[in-house]
């Protein structure tokens, strides 16, 4: 039998033929710990890849794409200013500010050619130019262009009267480029774009002067401040020409193949000067070869780092908890209704995660009321049964404290200890609590931010359970994982994500769907209603009362305040109790009562001790009154889609009709009316989602701006869906057949997600 030795550095010496056996190399380094029966066990440490060398090829481009973009020609120090404002700061920068769309100035229209809703290049000459007014009194300058085949209007409304009296003479000919409206029989363009002719010039000698903005297909990119579009484009081609060729196509050459991509100085070429044969319906929904191109790239980066990280997971060794069923089975008896299908089904995926080896990383998903709290408590009291502590953070106090409200009073029961830690905690409480929770006192800590702050020392933290996800970033989630020794982590949202979303944002989780809602659930009829219509929305509370149910009133404020003519609730609750029904009982519940003031509000709500309950968004979630049938949400148009479909799923929880009231002035923004508009339309929490996506776009759905991804600077989660699944099976399928990223012919693919990610790479082990 082979000898182990210690040495005086307390390093172990394997014999020769033992490192052969465990396909050791001299010099490897191993964990040992003893096992139950005393045996020493040896655990190999995988060794970290070591970074490629990198060629002065790849580090002088890489130079280049730095360079600032001041350095440009034609650009400056004034002009870098105003495009830093985008988010433009270097070369490279530039490559991915891609055009919003594209003109088509191949050749010059007739003025009889223009039709309303295009874009068009042509020629003509001033006819007339003078100041205008409208019937109302207001002035603008018109100009009436025609080149003998027809005329047109030109207005402006922002002007200098005496620059456009000096440019806009009666005889002039000038090149101009505008979309064209329709009012009436009149044929307009607001705001034209010109390129005037010098006395006797042809219009071939300026279009060939400027073969950056005629005679192709012209890119118009988004602009800033100070910015002019033909400016754009003299500094955008500039930079493509200059410093495309430095981009580096770093993907596989057999998956670039698979998938029709073009290497990407190429793409960025024809997706910023394309082709005079170009197909410029392509070009404009972002299906050209080269569009495709460049978002599969970004995409495959993002899904890679994230299946990076989700292969960190399940390398990990994690809590191996074992289910015992002493307080999950006495909770089953204690609760008024049975768990559904859909809530077993997903508990039995956590609790698959919890038993294995590896630390759970999963996402559930469930519309409102579906029951997502009650399968938390669930998989909270596994941890519970084997001696661990457990972490829920939510992102407001007020859902902390309505976590804890719902979760302690159970738990009381069972005899778990439940402690609510938030910021507004203060002094000797504070200190008691972090006294708490440090000792494994606190079986179950409730709190926001709160909980991950440096401060909160766990005795033993098995499982962190994150609620409302898509308002915490990646990095909270890795702060909450590194208060334990690798804890399952279990992330829960009420905001139905559409699929392609959840795919970027949740791509390194494992995802549960509750897609059932308890039993004796019934649809809730949504109305919009206007100021004019009070009156009768008064009267069908009075009448839902009157058959012995309840109501809520929604404001979105607490109190009024001078700038607002918002309605306040606690304003608001006087003025009905007073003057609408003096002869009912109300009660108000806001933000800035103390939780055992709400808890006694909520209480007698529930108890049918109120009739008619003012609130404002504090019972967004966690109210479960069946008996309340009638919701009014003031000033509706404020609230967002899903803020509006979490607050509608208060009512519509018992057998009785229920119905969802929104009230608004009328005077709604375009987006405010179409948000309205879904609500009355449909209860499906997936197409609100989806409906909530398009009207916002994805940073602002997310409510993170993306925190702790890499931003997206050229896809578009909406229109890139079907190239997202795809670059997301090749990124698992590369780090599924190599796990770390170690064989030699990745080693570049390696240093540039590290670029891309930044430090936010941890989890894999990549940074």
């Amino acid at each position: 039998m082979p000898t182990i030795t210690l040495d005086d550095s307390s390093r172990l010496s394997l014999p020769a033929e033992l490192l052969d056996r465990l396909g050791l190399k001299p010099g490897s380094r191993l964990t040992a710990e003893l096992d139950g029966e005393g045996r020493l066990l040896l655990t190999p440490v995988p060794e970290k890849p070591t970074s490629p060398p990198v060629s002065l090829h790849d580090s002088i481009n890489r130079k280049n794409l730095e360079t600032p973009l001041q350095f440009i020609k034609g650009v400056g120090p004034k002009l870098a200013a105003a495009l830093a404002r985008k988010g433009v700061h270097s070369a490279e920068d530039a490559l991915y500010l891609l055009p919003n769309r594209y003109e088509d100035r191949r050749e010059l229209r007739r003025v009889a050619q223009l039709r309303p809703g295009e874009t068009s290049v042509f020629s003509g000459e001033v006819l007339s130019a003078d100041l205008a007014a409208t019937k109302g009194g207001k002035r603008f300058f018109e100009v009436v262009v025609g080149d003998g085949s027809g005329s047109i209007v030109f207005k402006w409304f922002h002007y200098n009267p005496a620059f456009m009296k000096k440019s806009w003479k009666k005889g002039r000919r000038g090149i101009f480029t505008g979309e064209v409206s329709q009012f009436g029989y009149q044929r307009e363009i607001h705001h034209p774009e010109v390129e005037w002719l010098g006395d006797g010039e042809e219009l071939a000698e300026v279009m060939a002067r400027d073969p950056v903005n005629f005679g192709r297909i012209v890119p118009v990119y988004p602009l800033t401040e100070g910015v002019h579009q033909k400016t754009m484009r003299k500094i955008m081609k500039e930079a493509v020409e200059q410093f495309a060729p430095c981009v580096e196509s770093l993907l596989p050459e057999q998956l670039a193949a698979r998938h029709s991509l073009v290497p990407l100085p190429r793409a960025f070429r024809d997706a910023h000067l394309p082709e005079s044969d170009a197909d410029l319906e392509s070009l404009n929904r972002g299906m050209t070869p080269a569009h495709r191109t460049l978002v599969f790239d970004e995409l495959f980066f993002l899904e890679l780092g994230l299946a990076l990280k989700k292969q960190g997971v399940t390398l990990a060794p994690g809590i191996s908890f074992s289910v015992t069923h002493k307080y999950t089975k006495p909770l089953l008896h204690l609760l008024p209704f049975a768990l559904t299908g859909a809530q077993r089904r997903v508990l039995s995926e956590i609790k698959a995660d919890m038993i294995s080896p590896h630390p759970m990383h999963r996402l559930v998903q469930g519309d409102v009321g579906s029951g997502k709290t009650l399968v938390a408590l669930m998989a909270a009291l596994v941890a519970v049964e084997n001696g661990c502590q457990v972490a829920i953070m939510a992102p407001t106090e007020i859902l902390a404290e309505q976590h804890y409200l719902n979760i302690h009073r159970w738990c009381e029961e069972l005899g778990v200890r439940v402690t609510l830690l938030t910021a507004s905690l203060k002094g000797k409480a504070k200190a008691a609590v972090l006294a708490e929770i440090a000792a494994g006192e606190a079986q179950i800590v409730i709190g926001t931010h709160a909980v991950i702050q440096e401060k909160v020392e766990f005795h033993r933290l098995g499982l962190g359970i994150i609620d409302e996800q898509h308002r915490f970033g990646v990095a909270q989630r890795g702060l909450l994982k590194k208060k334990g020794e690798t804890p399952d982590i279990l992330v829960m949202t009420a905001t139905p994500i559409p699929r392609t979303l959840a795919m970027t944002v949740y791509g390194d989780l494992s995802l549960s769907v509750i897609d059932e809602l308890p039993p004796g659930r019934t649809p809730v009829e949504t109305r919009i209603c206007y100021e004019s219509r009070r009156p009768q929305v008064y009267s069908l509370i009075r009448e839902e009362i009157g058959k012995g149910r309840q109501a809520y009133v929604i404001y979105p404020l607490v109190e009024e305040s001078e700038k607002s003519e918002l309605k306040a609730a606690t304003q608001m609750a006087e003025h009905l109790e007073k003057d609408i029904f003096p002869d009912l009982r109300l009660g108000v519940l806001h933000g800035r009562m103390r939780p055992e003031e709400k808890e006694a509000v909520m209480r007698s709500f529930k108890g049918g001790e109120i009739d008619i309950l003012v609130a404002t968004t504090v019972i967004e979630v966690g109210i479960d009154v069946p008996n309340a049938t009638i919701m009014v949400v003031e000033h509706a148009e404020r609230f967002g889609l899903s803020q509006l479909h979490q607050l509608r799923g208060r009512v519509g929880r018992g057998s009785g009709r229920s119905r969802c009231l929104l009230l608004t002035n009328g005077r709604l923004s375009e987006e405010g009316e179409k948000r309205l508009r879904v609500m009355e339309a449909t209860g499906d929490g997936f197409r609100i989602a989806e409906a909530d996506l398009e009207i916002r776009g994805p940073g602002d759905f997310l409510g993170t701006r993306q925190a702790g991804l890499p931003d997206f600077r050229v896809a578009n989660i909406l229109r890139d869906g079907s190239v997202l699944e795809e670059a997301r099976r090749e990124a698992f399928a590369l780090v599924e057949q190599d796990p770390r990223l170690s064989l030699p012919e990745h080693a570049r693919l390696r240093a540039e997600l590290r670029r891309r990610w930044g430090g936010r790479l941890e989890l894999a082990g990549i940074a």
